[in-house]
């Protein structure tokens, strides 16, 4: 009887721990559902990969200031009846320990027209809020800094660097492989 009860005592401090572990994954939109957030419900969407070469990754990562992790990029391009409605980059990095994702949205000539969190699985605490993101709408790469009037936020500074580090990563593969070969 002894045996069963520690037993159950066991499970029950078991099952309180994980009650009281704080979850801290949040996934927001499905890939789906960012499309429909970047291009509205009847934009089509074509995924456009692209494969820079040495001489163009160099350029990439000085322009961003980003040290790239890979040699691929992905972009999805939103149309309507053959027009370009827009560019949209999913990026995934870490934060601290854990990862974030966001969705960089590009209006057609490569301006920043929206930045959604996708997935974050720090802390909600250490999460910018949207009005955050709304101060990098419309910058210019150059403009793309907290020297340069990007506002931090005490208590959140790596998730800040971390999203002005993809955004500023998105903008450059932007002006490297699509404005400047002429692909927009």
């Amino acid at each position: 009887m002894k045996v069963i009860r520690k037993g159950m005592w066991c499970m029950l401090l078991l099952m309180l721990v994980a009650a009281t572990t704080p979850g801290f994954a949040k996934i927001f939109y499905s890939k789906n559902e960012a499309m429909e957030l970047a291009f509205g419900k009847n934009g089509q969407v074509e995924q456009l990969s692209l494969f820079p070469d040495e001489q163009e990754m160099a350029k990439i990562e000085q322009l961003s200031r980003v040290k790239l992790e890979s040699g691929l990029f992905t972009f999805y391009v939103g149309k309507d009846q053959g027009k370009i409605l827009g560019y949209a980059a999913i990026e995934t990095g870490t934060v601290r320990t854990k990862p974030e994702t966001l969705m960089v949205v590009l209006t057609p000539d490569g301006a920043v027209s929206n930045i959604v969190t996708l997935a974050f699985h720090e802390p909600p605490e250490y999460q910018p809020p949207e009005r955050w993101y709304e101060q990098l709408k419309n910058r210019l790469l150059s403009e793309m800094d907290f020297n340069k009037g990007v506002q931090g936020i005490s208590g959140a500074t790596l998730s800040t660097r971390a999203g002005l580090d993809k955004v500023r990563k998105v903008l450059a593969v932007y002006q490297v492989m699509i404005k400047d070969k002429g692909k927009n």
